[in-house]
């Protein structure tokens, strides 16, 4: 079942394409990769899904609606959660607090409801904490609840950051080089929530990715951009040996990507 449908999707900066007729279907439970070389209109096509920009043309269509006219948060309330490059945290609170902070997008007390404690906000606080706790034991961080999460190492910070994303009850993740800086087992311990997150959650990904051994490793299928146009897609074993592909990213023919 498709999810996530692109049409003719296109996104121009003046008289720069940094999209062009960029067509996608992604299905309901797969984790599906988005690479290219740096400048190949990767993170703009995650930021018009997500919704901090507009699309010049074109239409992002999820669970059947047309969203590209929707403000970032009325497409979270349907269900996509981005996860940003940088660690987007509210760093003057607890990792349980963010988190709560997290399940606020889905919720209709909002904020204020949470931390100022409304009536309706305390009979739903067990459950809403019990919660939490949930998305923090996924993520291995239940021992750091109560820490700050502006102290957190940058590993951590970004699992918590998928911690959030989980509490907002999205169907679909956006996630922006969510390996980024990481060594190599905080790497394959991302992956493998990223994987339990298609298996036991039946979540969907769209990860924007430069680490491409991750990706093979990782991801169900595959698109290449290059210069805001697709120039490829399917298994990655399959992508990554593509000639074009390899041409795309080394600028000559040489050895897969």
């Amino acid at each position: 079942m498709v999810l996530l449908e692109i049409r003719n999707l296109s996104r121009r900066f003046g008289g720069l394409a940094a999209v062009s007729e960029l067509d996608l279907d992604i299905n309901q439970g797969e984790i599906f990769g988005l690479i290219g070389p740096n400048g190949a209109g990767k993170s703009t096509v995650l930021n018009m899904i997500g919704g901090t920009l507009a699309p010049t043309s074109g239409k992002i269509i999820f669970n059947g609606e047309d969203i590209a006219r929707l403000p970032p948060f009325q497409r979270a309330r349907r269900g996509i959660a981005r996860v940003f490059q940088r660690d987007v945290l509210f760093r003057s609170l607890t990792v349980l607090e963010n988190v709560l902070a997290g399940s606020s997008l889905s919720s209709k007390s909002g904020l204020d409801g949470i931390f100022v404690k409304t009536p309706s906000a305390r009979n739903r606080e067990k459950e809403m904490y019990e919660k939490a706790m949930e998305m923090l034991r996924f993520v291995n961080l239940v021992q750091q609840a109560d820490e700050m999460a502006v102290n957190l190492p940058h590993g951590n910070q970004r699992a918590l950051c998928l911690a959030v994303a989980l509490a907002t009850k999205a169907q679909l993740f956006l996630l922006d080089e969510p390996l980024t800086g990481m060594n190599n087992e905080e790497i394959e311990a991302m992956m493998g929530m990223i994987r339990t997150l298609r298996d036991e959650k039946g979540i969907t990904s769209i990860i924007v990715e430069h680490n491409i051994r991750a990706v093979k490793g990782l991801c169900d299928r595959i698109a290449v951009l290059d210069y805001g146009k697709k120039i490829a897609e399917g298994l990655p074993r399959e992508v990554v040996a593509n000639k074009t592909v390899i041409e795309a990213y080394l600028g000559v023919e040489g050895s897969a990507v």
